[in-house]
């Protein structure tokens, strides 16, 4: 089968297209002729071993563990294992593995959900990883409230747009923070207000929100708090930025640190995707109440200028490799 692989960490550079063996099929895995592939911040850690916590959490310390990058899929099932009784051969499925860019990849059965029939494969394809933090952070981590004001940081980007779907859907009253190229998106997803934040600050004193929702990874935490209520909630999404070492997952750490002594509750979390979740997240895409969104599709064979886009950080929602 056709795939994507890498030996080295790096840049996009380090990405090859290759000819290699189609992946076995374990007793509790489902293999998945790939249709559609999401490009996003795991795609880019993961390549690039950076930060070096990467490294040490099990992917590999001098080289990737694993070969073919890419978490997000949507597909057809090819063949399954012995164990296997939620799927078969021929279903529409969507989810999450490692490997997905490629031809073929396995995914356990957990993992994955039956693709709703509303969305199409590049739609599907582009789900998992965003759609289900931005449904984890702001449900069970935020614990967003009807009628609770939430502040979407970052609202027009990958885990930006659905998360400003899925406040709305909550019941929320809510602003998206973005660039002026994308207040109109922002908008046309349900959000209340857009905030263009080339020229205005949220945290100005004038407003101040229940929840803040913070996907960009940039702002100090006490300029994020002077945006908060009181007893407002602050989730961290991502450590974007910092150094090689913590890539910004210190300003997470301090979070957690802080929490203890402040009325405020400031959050952070890993997002892990369930069965729950993932049935969750497929009940409002069916529903219309959710729609990813899609900035580009490139190739398989494009892959690397695919992540290089992506890495730019002007996209508007997602970006996918078509297989």
């Amino acid at each position: 089968m056709r795939a994507i692989v890498q030996d080295r960490y790096g840049s996009p550079d380090v990405l090859r297209l290759e000819e290699i063996d189609t992946p076995a099929v374990g007793d509790d895995g489902v293999l998945v002729r790939v249709h559609a592939a999401a490009i996003g911040a795991a795609t880019w850690h993961l390549m690039a071993g950076l930060p070096y916590v990467v490294r040490i959490s099990g992917y590999g310390l001098r080289r990737p563990r694993i070969r073919v990058p890419g978490t997000d899929l949507a597909g057809r099932v090819e063949a399954v294992g012995a164990d296997v009784t939620r799927f078969k051969p021929g279903d529409e499925v969507f989810g999450e593995c490692e490997g997905s860019l490629a031809e073929y990849a396995c995914a356990p059965e957990d993992k994955l959900m039956p693709k709703p029939a509303s969305l199409t494969f590049d739609q599907a394809g582009a789900v998992v990883d965003s759609g289900h933090t931005a449904l984890v952070g702001l449900r069970d981590v935020a614990k967003v409230q009807p009628g609770q004001k939430v502040l979407v940081i970052g609202a027009g980007g990958g885990v930006g747009t659905f998360a400003v779907q899925i406040a709305k859907a909550l019941g929320a009253d809510v602003t998206g923070v973005c660039s002026t190229s994308k207040t109109d998106l922002v908008l046309s997803l349900g959000a209340d207000y857009a905030i263009d934040y080339t020229r205005e600050d949220f945290a100005d004193g004038r407003r101040r929100w229940d929840v803040i929702f913070d996907t960009a990874g940039r702002r100090s935490l006490s300029h994020l708090r002077r945006g908060l209520t009181p007893r407002g909630t602050l989730v961290i999404v991502g450590g974007e930025g910092g150094g090689r070492w913590m890539g910004g997952t210190d300003r997470q750490i301090c979070a957690l640190l802080m929490s203890g002594f402040l009325q405020q509750k400031l959050r952070t979390f890993v997002s892990m995707p369930k069965i729950e979740g993932l049935a969750a997240l497929a009940g409002l895409l069916d529903s219309g109440k959710v729609t990813p969104v899609i900035d580009r599709t490139y190739e398989l064979s494009e892959a690397p200028e695919a992540i290089r886009y992506w890495a730019r950080g002007h996209t508007r929602g997602k970006v996918v490799v078509t297989v």
